[in-house]
């Protein structure tokens, strides 16, 4: 095989990992990608990421694919986010939806969901709101979570964290009501009801929905950053025949509905947006 320049290797990469997932690198993220991939390459005997990206290419590799695509996004993650996303769901979203005649579960999608904390903390948010009520609801809630990478799903499935995480965005009544530590070690285990709400699942945004069924509100924030424009349209189309009637979606801070705005309104929720499937 003719050796390759870095640039011709960083091309090959780029043109794969967009292809297999749909994340865009730009020009100038050479340098990221090979500061995040070295230790790959060392650890699999491989000399430049053209060799990788054949390697990768093979479909007996999944354990390969998952370390690159998890070196590749930050799976940066933490509890109530924002805040407001979850606030809106307790005050407005969810107590409007228990009081639909429609009937049959809420569902809530979070996808990208990283290692469980939004789910998680969306399920939070419905057990309080029932605690609140002292009964319950007239509803159930069924919350799932989605993401590409295997590793961090089986993170968000174990539902156990140590104290880093615990420390990013809950209270200390938080973790006392929702969580028990385990015996002997600094690891905190999300309490049964709330992981009982919750289910998780391998998904690739790029692939079809379908299999997933409708979902009343979906939470798909701080992934859209990640793809081209025209990417972002067709999943956001994708999302759109994902939502019920009405439906409500959940975008990162930075991100927005460009070229699709005839399929949401905008909801000022004061604090926050988020946008309601017309």
């Amino acid at each position: 095989m003719m050796p390759t320049s870095a640039h011709e290797d960083f091309e090959c990469f780029r043109s794969f990992l967009q292809d297999a997932c749909g994340i865009a690198l730009t020009e100038n993220k050479q340098y990221l990608v090979t500061t995040r991939i070295r230790r790959i390459l060392i650890e699999h005997g491989l000399d430049n990421l053209t060799e990788l990206v054949a390697k990768l290419k093979s479909p007996r590799n999944t354990v390969l694919r998952d370390q690159v695509v998890d070196a590749m996004t930050t799976n940066e993650t933490y509890w109530f986010r924002d805040t407001y996303p979850f606030t809106q769901l307790s005050k407005k979203i969810l107590p409007k939806l228990l009081e639909s005649p429609r009937g049959g579960s809420v569902r809530i999608w979070s996808a990208a969901c990283s290692s469980g904390q939004e789910p998680y903390s969306i399920s939070m948010v419905v057990e309080q709101l029932q605690k609140e009520r002292g009964e319950r609801l007239s509803r159930s809630v069924e919350v799932i979570g989605t993401d590409l990478s295997a590793t961090v799903l089986e993170q968000a499935k174990l539902a156990q964290y140590d104290k880093m995480s615990m420390a990013r965005g809950l209270s200390a009544i938080q973790a006392s009501e929702y969580f028990d530590q385990l015996p002997g070690i600094p690891t905190w285990k999300v309490k049964t009801p709330i992981r009982n709400r919750v289910s998780f699942r391998a998904l690739n945004l790029m692939d079809s929905y379908s299999s997933l069924g409708k979902f009343d509100v979906i939470y798909c924030r701080n992934v859209l950053i990640y793809f081209n424009s025209e990417l972002k349209q067709e999943i956001l189309h994708k999302l759109h025949g994902a939502l019920k009637p009405g439906g409500i979606l959940m975008l990162g801070a930075s991100e927005g509905i460009a070229g699709v705005t005839h399929l949401f309104e905008m909801i000022h929720a004061n604090p926050g947006i988020y946008y309601q499937a017309r």
